[in-house]
C-alpha cells in the first residue's frame, strides 16, 4: 500500500530576511505543493492581521501555485497554556483562538499548537524574537507534570468547540517541552479531550532523541492530522542535532511504511533549520529532493 502525502515546507526553513513572496516562489520552483506559515507578533501573519490582509496572503500563495498547508507559531515559547501565571495562560488561549481564526482565513484546516510545557532546556532563538516582548520565556518555568497535564487538557477541551465552529483542527505537536513524552501518553491525552478537533501534529525528528517515530505513527494512527519531516542525529547534542533530511538517524523507510500502514493522506511539512552559510536556497531544493525519495516519488 502507498500513501498519498502532499509535500509542504515550513516558513522557518527559509533564510532570514527573505520576503514571503520570495519564499513562496522558491518553494514552488523547488517542487513543494504547500507552505506552512507562522503566526507572529509582527509580520505578514500576525495577531492583529485583518481578514483582508490574510486573504491577500492566501491569494499570494494561490498565485504562486501553493496551498497554505497549516499554520504554526512560535508564540507559545512566551505564552504557555500550562504556565503558573494565570495571565500568561489566558494569553496563550487568546493566541490559540487567533491562530484558529487566521488558519480559517488562510484556507487551512490545521493550527499547530504547543499544549504547554513542563520545562525546556533550550531557548529557540530563531523563534522567540517574533514574540515581541520576550521578557518572559515560558521554558524558564518548571511546572509540575500532573499540573501541566491538567491545565493543558482543560485549555484544549475549552478551545475545541471554538476550533470546531471554524473547521480548524488543533494539532498538538510533540516538542522538547518535557511533556507528553511517549506515544501512549499522547494517545491517552488526545482521547481524553474527547474532540476530533484536537489531534496530533507529529514531528518525526522530535521523537528521535527519546524513541522511534514509526512507533509514534502506528500508535497515534488516525489521530495524526499533520506531520513534520525533520531529521536528527543522536550523537549530536541539542539543536545542533537537527540535520538535513536523510542525514540523521530517522528510519525513513520505516516512517514511510508506518504512514502507509495507517493510511495517512495528509500534508507532510519539511521543517528545516536554515544553517547553510552560502547558497541558502539549496537547502530548500535538497529538502524537496529528499522528500521525493522518502515518499517514493519518481
Amino acid at each position: 500500500m502507498g500513501c498519498a502525502i502532499r509535500k509542504g515546507i515550513n516558513i522557518w526553513s527559509f533564510a532570514p530576511g527573505l520576503g514571503l513572496s520570495e519564499c513562496m516562489e522558491l518553494a514552488k520552483r523547488a517542487g513543494f505543493e504547500g507552505i506552512e506559515l507562522a503566526l507572529a507578533a509582527r509580520g505578514p501573519v500576525n495577531l492583529t492581521s485583518t481578514k483582508a490582509e490574510l486573504a491577500a496572503v492566501r491569494n499570494m500563495a494561490r498565485n504562486n501555485g501553493l496551498c497554505v498547508s497549516s499554520l504554526a507559531t512560535g508564540l507559545y515559547w512566551q505564552y504557555s497554556l500550562t504556565s503558573d501565571r494565570a495571565d500568561i495562560r489566558e494569553m496563550a488561549r487568546h493566541v490559540v483562538r487567533k491562530q484558529i481564526d487566521a488558519a480559517a482565513a488562510l484556507g487551512t484546516d490545521c493550527a499547530l499548537v504547543c499544549p504547554g510545557m513542563v520545562g525546556a532546556d533550550f531557548r529557540p532563538e530563531e523563534v522567540v524574537p517574533d514574540a515581541g516582548d520576550i521578557s518572559f520565556f515560558a521554558g524558564s518555568e518548571v511546572i509540575g507534570y500532573d499540573t501541566a497535564y491538567e491545565r493543558a487538557q482543560d485549555a484544549l477541551a475549552a478551545l475545541a468547540p471554538y476550533a470546531s465552529e471554524r473547521g480548524v483542527v488543533i494539532g498538538v505537536e510533540n516538542i522538547w517541552n518535557k511533556f507528553l513524552l511517549s506515544p501512549l501518553e499522547m494517545r491517552r491525552f488526545l482521547d481524553e479531550t474527547g474532540s476530533p478537533f484536537v489531534r496530533a501534529y507529529l514531528d518525526v525528528g522530535n521523537t528521535v532523541l527519546f524513541g522511534y517515530p514509526e512507533h509514534w505513527i502506528r500508535i497515534l494512527a488516525e489521530r495524526i492530522k499533520r506531520v513534520h519531516f525533520k531529521d536528527y542525529r543522536r550523537d549530536a547534542k541539542g539543536l545542533a542535532g537537527f540535520v538535513d533530511l536523510l542525514a540523521g538517524d530517522v528510519d525513513w523507510v520505516g516512517v514511510y511504511e508506518a504512514l502507509s500502514d495507517i493510511g495517512y493522506e495528509g500534508w507532510a511539512n519539511a521543517e528545516m533549520c536554515p544553517t547553510y552559510r552560502q547558497y541558502t536556497d539549496q537547502m530548500i531544493w535538497n529538502a524537496s529532493a529528499a522528500m521525493d525519495r522518502i515518499l517514493r516519488r519518481a
